[in-house]
């Protein structure tokens, strides 16, 4: 009976969670589509439904394709990740990355856990060390765009000829720093760790929610994610693996614009990473299946940077997001139908792991 009525109140607190994760973002969803449509009321719905008959659509299975590649360099990844834990292949790794994605796809933020959790459970490993590989994962992938927009930036010359050149400027060393900032505290959590993980515990004893101990974990877990970088090798590798992906999907989007065959979407390679990180801000708010943010600041990006007209980067703006973001449904489902795995129990199964991790006594080895 406790058992249960410990997962009834895990299962609560979930449903209130993303309640209020669903409505913020519906809030914020809604009040960006007023802005955005109140100034187009001269907007050409005719226009922007003829514009899908220009698609040259060879241009759109490659674009598809290159974001697949990018799929399997992700599984490549994390294939070096577990090297010193767990050798295994690059093949096993590609399953889990498309359902995991796919997730993400159709369930929002609550379908994020779904990878880690199906690498952890396939190789038997724990959700916590899964976790960190994730957690170090993404400062992979912000450091990897980062290293693309600062060359982009300072060195090409197409980006100088943008009127909006000085902010672009702007975002590549906000994002430098924010990259320096991670690395600094990566570097700090290694070598203190466990001496930081017990100093936040003992400072943050006392505050309600046992926020101490949650903190102290994340630490922990961050710090067991670095360990899965074994020497220079595996780091030279790594960093190699994340931009080489990031150069492909960056084609992905030029092979997409190109698809329309319209001048003003003729966008140098080099702009194209302004448009890529429009997309990944917007991304932070979106709707399950539905997405809203990542399209209206593509669209957003299209129309004030690159001067595209409204009905033409409306369409190319939805565009790029079916391509980058919902091209892995179909086969993501196929995958998990085949192996007859149903994604929102994935999703709450993933959760409820998360929790009990979060509830466990501390140790200066759960990590690992």
């Amino acid at each position: 009976m406790p058992h249960l009525a410990s997962r009834s109140y895990i299962h609560l607190k979930m449903s209130r969670k993303r309640i209020l994760v669903y409505g913020g973002g519906i809030v914020i969803l809604a009040v960006l589509f007023y802005l955005q449509f109140r100034t187009w009321r001269d907007f050409d719905w005719a226009r922007f439904a003829g514009e899908v008959h220009h698609i040259r659509w060879m241009h759109i299975v490659h674009a598809v394709a290159l974001i697949y590649l990018a799929y399997g360099m992700r599984a490549i990844r994390w294939k070096i990740f577990l090297r010193p834990v767990k050798p295994t292949s690059s093949l096993k790794m590609v399953a889990p990355t498309l359902i995991g994605f796919t997730g993400l796809a159709l369930l929002g933020r609550p379908g994020e856990l779904i990878r880690p959790y199906l690498i952890a459970r396939r190789e038997q490993l724990t959700f916590s060390s899964q976790l960190a590989v994730w957690a170090v994962e993404r400062i992979f992938d912000i450091g990897a765009f980062t290293v693309l927009l600062i060359l982009a930036a300072f060195l090409a010359t197409a980006p100088k000829r943008l009127a909006y050149y000085t902010s672009f400027r702007e975002a590549g060393i906000i994002f430098t720093f924010l990259v320096v900032g991670l690395t600094l505290a990566a570097v700090a959590v290694s070598r203190s760790g466990e001496a930081l993980a017990q100093w936040v515990e003992r400072r943050f004893a006392h505050l309600a929610s046992n926020l101490g101990h949650r903190i102290a974990l994340r630490i922990r877990e961050f710090r067991g994610g670095l360990n899965t970088i074994h020497g220079p090798v595996s780091l030279a590798w790594l960093i190699a693996v994340s931009i080489i992906m990031w150069c492909v999907i960056a084609v992905a989007y030029k092979e997409t614009a190109l698809a329309y065959g319209a001048k003003e979407l003729h966008i140098p390679q080099t702009q194209i990473l302004l448009l890529m990180g429009s997309s990944m801000v917007g991304s932070l708010v979106q709707l399950p299946g539905v997405g809203g943010g990542s399209q209206l600041a593509t669209i957003a990006a299209l129309e004030h940077i690159f001067g595209v007209p409204k009905e033409l980067a409306a369409s190319c703006g939805i565009m790029l997001w079916l391509v980058t973001f919902i091209a892995v449904v179909p086969v993501g489902l196929f995958l998990a139908h085949r192996e007859r795995l149903s994604l929102r129990e994935l999703s709450e199964e993933s959760h409820r792991e998360e929790q009990k991790v979060s509830v466990l006594p501390s140790s200066p080895t759960s990590a690992r």
